[in-house]
């Protein structure tokens, strides 16, 4: 367990520092990409990562857990080398970004195995709140490094460049970061192939040692084993889809789940959309990560247990419900002009955010101010109702179905990805460009039927600049899942054993009177 967690946080290090702020940044400045071309891009990789998650689950199983995370790390260190040495589009983008979808697809099912095959029933609430917990505390110092180097005094800036000694190489700030998860995923890859035992379960009655058994002897070793578990999870997957659409719990569930993407979208907007407008309103070497995910990450990890233990009784539905509303509003402190924040700015609380905590010197721009309550907003209504959306997926399905229903609740993270990914840089090209408003361009399918769905006096007036105009759009979008929620409530919501009643005594005996006519 301390071997696979140890590796684990060093893995989580190595991805905040290779993925999401990074990568965007990175194909703008190292690879020459618009914002619009950049976010179309990450769009379609998270999308990727999130798909192939989802089908290597089984993995696990045919190739045992030490040798799936052995090969999620070869991979992602690979690609991570290729991205760190070249700059060409062709090269970088399938074998940098879609090899590294691929290993970072391999990581989560196996921790989340791993926590199950490593722990005895009395110890997985514990084993699971310790893997939330190094995941965070991974992404908050990925954060902080990320921060650090970019620095314009203590680091190599915004646009700083390193010569590699004895390759006569330059790096940009942004190769820098990612050489830096090459390195820090190098002992987690030995600390993996030297210490982590194959076959080894704790069970209730201590450490038991299983030689794995290859599923079937075909003579194609390693790679028949992917085949044939890929093959057979699919012949299963389609078995099982086709036998939930008759049930009409599944489509309140799709509903449902179709709700949550408009507020998740936020999560991922953070990561692809923030930094660049960050680095726009307030200079290159901004802190931009500290006082967004890395604030996030910390605050996650002390909000889950408290709100988890007040809101005990509060129905999973209606946590949703007003955790995603939080989440959403939260949004529109970056659509109100910033001078509203000025007076806050000039007070103990931009002194102890920008020159005690960030240590930025001078006067404090208000702009850190309107980021940090978002974060703060974000982040509390995210501890109400992320948790809480994984128990009503497994309250709502039929008993034998909750593995299937726990695997489609990861869709919103593949289709929030896509449409974020793909709005983001459009958003900051239209909207947060240096240059100014310009007239909106239909690079895909999605931007193109949300220019034609607005009328033109929508939109600013051209040649300004709006990037507060810019968060009201996502905004919006993110209002959806709890006004739709909320709206269907009557027709998604279920009753929960030991929590509140979904509708009241005169509701109920109404509706049980109106069964017996």
């Amino acid at each position: 367990m301390w071997i696979i967690n140890g590796a684990y946080l060093l893995e989580n290090i190595a991805y905040k520092l290779s993925a999401g702020a990074v990568l965007m940044l990175w194909l703008q400045w190292d690879l020459g990409f618009t914002a619009t071309k950049a976010g179309i891009t990450i769009g379609w990789w998270s999308a990727l990562l999130t798909l192939v998650t989802v089908m290597v689950g089984s993995l696990v199983d045919a190739l045992g857990i030490r040798r799936t995370f052995l090969l999620g790390f070869w991979i992602c260190l690979v690609a991570r080398i290729v991205m760190t040495l070249s700059v060409s589009p062709w090269l970088v983008i399938p074998l940098g970004m879609g090899l590294h979808a691929v290993g970072l697809a391999f990581m989560s099912p196996v921790m989340v195995a791993a926590m199950k095959r490593y722990s005895t029933a009395a110890q997985r609430a514990v084993a699971f709140s310790l893997f939330y917990a190094l995941m965070n505390g991974g992404f908050a110092i990925g954060s902080r490094i990320f921060d650090r180097l970019r620095n314009n005094e203590h680091g190599m800036g915004e646009h700083g460049t390193w010569v590699v000694p004895g390759l006569d190489m330059e790096l940009s700030t942004y190769r820098v970061l990612i050489l830096l998860s090459v390195i820090i995923t190098v002992p987690g890859l030995i600390v993996t192939w030297l210490l982590l035992r194959e076959g080894v379960e704790m069970t209730e009655t201590g450490v038991r040692i299983t030689p794995l058994q290859p599923r079937r002897d075909t003579g194609g070793g390693m790679i028949d084993n992917i085949y044939q578990s890929c093959r057979d999870t699919m012949k299963k997957t389609a078995s099982i889809f086709a036998s939930l659409w008759g049930t009409a719990a599944f489509y309140r569930f799709l509903v449902f789940m179709g709700l949550v993407v408009f507020v998740r979208i936020i999560f991922y907007h953070v990561d692809y959309t923030l930094p660049t407008y960050a680095i726009n309103e307030l200079g290159d070497g901004a802190p931009v990560a500290q006082v967004s995910s890395m604030l996030n990450s910390v605050l996650i990890l002390a909000l889950v247990p408290v709100c988890g233990v007040l809101a005990a009784r509060v129905s999973a539905y209606r946590m949703v419900t007003v955790g995603s509303f939080i989440s959403a509003a939260s949004v529109f402190c970056l659509v109100v002009p910033p001078a509203w924040f000025q007076s806050l700015a000039d007070g103990w609380l931009g002194d102890w955010v920008v020159h005690k905590w960030l240590g930025v010197p001078g006067p404090v721009n208000p702009y850190y101010i309107a980021i940090f309550l978002f974060t703060v907003g974000l982040s509390l209504g995210e501890a109400l109702w992320s948790p809480r959306l994984y128990e009503y997926a497994a309250a709502i399905a039929p008993k034998g179905n909750e593995a299937s229903y726990m695997a489609i609740s990861v869709l919103p993270y593949f289709v929030a990805k896509l449409v974020a990914g793909t709005l983001s840089g459009w958003l900051l090209d239209t909207f947060c460009g240096k240059n100014g408003y310009h007239e909106p361009a239909s690079p895909g399918f999605i931007i193109r039927t949300l220019t034609d769905v607005l009328p033109d006096s929508f939109f600013p007036a051209a040649g300004t600049r709006d990037p507060q105009f810019m968060w009201l759009l996502i905004g919006i979008i993110a209002l959806i899942t709890p006004v739709g929620t909320f709206v269907l409530r009557k027709h998604l919501q279920l009753q929960e054993s030991g929590r509140e009643p979904v509708i009241s005594k005169s509701e109920a005996a109404a509706e049980e009177e109106e069964g017996h006519r």
